[in-house]
This record gives C-alpha cells, structure tokens and sequence, in this order.
C-alpha cells in the first residue's frame, strides 16, 4: 500500500572537514536525497566547521510497503557534503548515510523517542574518512488529517534567515557563552590564523623569521554547545606572505578536543558557603 510521509532533515553542523580550497578551507554546503528528492543546506565560506542549523523539510514523500516493515527498516538517507567554487561546479568532499526515525499516525510524539536526538554521523571521501556530520532525522506518516495533525516545528526564528528554517527546539542543543583565549608563545612563519566554528582569528603578521608571541588573542564570544562532546574543534592554519598580498598555506592542525582547556569560574555561592559554613 502507497503511505505518505514527511521528512525532516535536521542539519545542525559538521566538524573535521576535507581542506578543499587552497586556503586550507571550504565552503562547504550538504545535499541530502531521499527517494526521488533532495534539497541543499546553505553554503557557509571558509570553514572546516559549519554550523549550517538548518531544517530541510521534504513534503509528500510516497512510500510502497507494509506499515511495520517502514517503521522497523525505512530507506536510507544520502548525505553529500560540497565546496561551493566561484567559477565552475561544486567540489565532491564527502558522503554519509543515515536511517530516520519513523512516527505513524497512530503513534504519540513523545520521548523516549521523540523528538530525535542529534548525533554524529562518519563521512567518508572514498575509503578515507572526511569529518562529522551532527544531524538528526525523523520520517513522519501523513494521516487522514494530513498535514494539520503532524507535530508543530517548534521555533526559534530568525527574520535574518529569510526562509531557512533553523533546528527546532528540543532537537537543537543548549547554548552557552564562551570566551576563547589563545597565548601563542614561537611561530616558525608569518601568519597564524586560527578558526573556531566560523569565527577567524589572525594570530600574527610577522616578518622574522624566528618570531617569539608572548601575547593573548581573544575570539568574540562564542556561542557552544553545554555538551562538550559537540564543540567544535579549533583549526590552527600557518600562511606564508608572499608578494602582491598572496598568502599560501603552510601547514594547518586541529585541536579536535577543547575539553582538557576549558575553565569554569568557581561557584561563588558556593564559595560563600563554604567559608561561613
């Protein structure tokens, strides 16, 4: 029997990606096909780290089978990760895959397993793997109500974004406020720019070629998930200056983990007590 569906393609982010640009970044987007339609995420420019936090909604999704044969094995999600080029057509960086988690009509939405957790997902570039996708998807059957008795999309909103929706509420992760210092002590080259999610940070523009950096570079507040788990990493590039203001990359590496550099600032509260206690 024909049942109809929606899907709904929840891209939060990615971390790790393939350098595809010269600069040692992309810029990137992701193309996500389900049975006969696909849709793309907006392209973000010169990172390793989207955070794309966006939901793609792919409406009137038919699907022959028995019920309990889509609830317990639906078909399989593509997802393609692409540079966007200024001049020709976009660059192939990575594909991963990924099973929805299926509602029927008949069935409540509600935890445990709704709404849908975000999780990583591999990707790989032919045998080699290509970074991470954080994302979530769930698969919704269409009842005799139709559309009106699906679960509401559940803010926030951007005016901003036009019509990209963002990632719902109770999907998306909790934000938190982040300060990221970073001492730079011996460079070999020129240029040290560091990228955390989109935002990039110039470290030095020296011409000795032993410079010593003794000082601080603070990032503007960043927003970060509570988890850590879900951090992004920070991407670490050394550019060379060349003439007529070329740079070309020397090196680059990533601090995949920022769990071990994170402080918190002791509780005053508990601070207080502990002292008139």
């Amino acid at each position: 029997e024909k049942q109809v569906f929606q899907l709904r393609a929840h891209m939060y982010q990615a971390r790790s990606l393939f350098a595809a640009d010269s600069s040692g970044l992309s810029d990137p987007f992701a193309r996500v096909f389900f049975i006969s339609q696909s849709q793309c995420t907006e392209v973000l420019n010169e990172t390793l780290c989207p955070t794309w936090d966006q939901l793609l909604v792919f409406d009137n999704v038919e699907l022959y089978g028995e019920v309990h044969e889509m609830r317990d094995d639906p078909p399989i999600i593509v997802i393609e990760i692409y540079d966007q080029d200024t001049v020709g057509k976009a660059d192939f960086m990575g594909r991963t895959f990924a099973k929805p988690v299926v509602k029927m009509s008949d069935e409540h939405y509600s935890p445990p397993r709704f709404p849908p957790q975000l999780e990583y997902y591999q990707i790989y570039r032919g045998n080699s793997t290509a970074g991470d996708l954080l994302a979530a998807f769930e698969l919704l059957q269409i009842g005799p109500g139709g559309k009106s008795d699906l679960p509401p999309i559940d803010g926030p909103t951007d005016m901003d974004r036009g019509p990209i929706l963002p990632v719902p509420l109770g999907i998306r992760p909790v934000l938190s406020k982040y300060r990221v210092e970073v001492s730079a002590l011996e460079l070999q080259m020129s240029v040290v720019s560091l990228v955390c999610r989109q935002e990039s940070l110039s470290v030095a523009d020296i011409h000795n070629p032993h410079p010593a950096l003794d000082n601080q570079h603070t990032f503007p507040s960043q927003d970060l998930p509570e988890n850590e788990l879900l951090h992004p990493p920070l991407n670490i590039r050394v550019v060379d200056c060349r003439a007529f203001g070329r740079y070309t990359l020397v090196g680059s590496h990533a601090v995949s983990s920022l769990r071990k550099f994170i402080y918190r600032p002791p509780d005053k509260k508990a601070q207080h007590w502990n002292m008139t206690g």
